[in-house]
């Protein structure tokens, strides 16, 4: 599968500025992982692209449905990854991949809404920022701390390491993103 096909079955399943942003977000993530450990880029971006691609038009059959899909055209490690990209789906992780995606997500959400909030949004942002907003439990609620946690132990990085890891991924790519102290 080419990265232009994953665009094509994200475009359409998913419509929404917020989670199309999301999906490039862990895509961006993912390659860099990818790169840092010497793996295949192609692999973990579209990975990253397509882990959520279901989610909006089937939310109480998500992941299942990219995942049939991806089985279906024969792209079973990535299929395997996305099923298994929540730790309380019980889902094994045999892959240094399996273990990113989990890494990447969560925490990668967390990021982009903390930077939202700043006037200058990604420019600038410090890990401890990060970590202090981290640590406060009303801010993006819906973000499971603990995942976050789990899925940096699981690459083996402290929590804090992968923050500083992904916010210059981000920031490479904020205009895009709309990210930016003016966007």
């Amino acid at each position: 599968m080419t990265r232009e096909q994953s665009r094509e079955i994200l475009a359409t399943m998913t419509k929404g500025a917020s989670l199309l942003r999301h999906a490039r977000t862990v895509e961006l993530v993912m390659e860099a992982l990818a790169k840092h450990f010497g793996e295949d880029e192609e692999k973990y971006a579209i990975t990253g692209l397509l882990h959520d691609a279901d989610y909006e038009l089937y939310p109480e059959e998500h992941p299942n449905i990219i995942v049939k899909q991806l089985q279906e055209m024969g792209e079973e490690e990535i299929a395997h990854a996305i099923a298994g990209h929540y730790t309380k789906w019980g889902v094994p992780r045999h892959t240094l991949m399996d273990k990113c995606i989990i890494a990447a997500d969560e925490i990668t959400g967390f990021i982009v809404a903390a930077a939202l909030i700043r006037p200058t949004k990604i420019e600038g942002i410090k890990v401890k920022s990060v970590m202090k907003k981290f640590k406060t439990a009303t801010f993006a609620a819906s973000v499971d701390r603990e995942e976050c946690r789990k899925g940096a132990e699981l690459i083996g990085m402290e929590l804090r390491d992968l923050i500083a890891f992904i916010i210059p991924v981000l920031q490479k790519h904020k205009e895009e993103l709309s990210l930016s102290a003016d966007s």
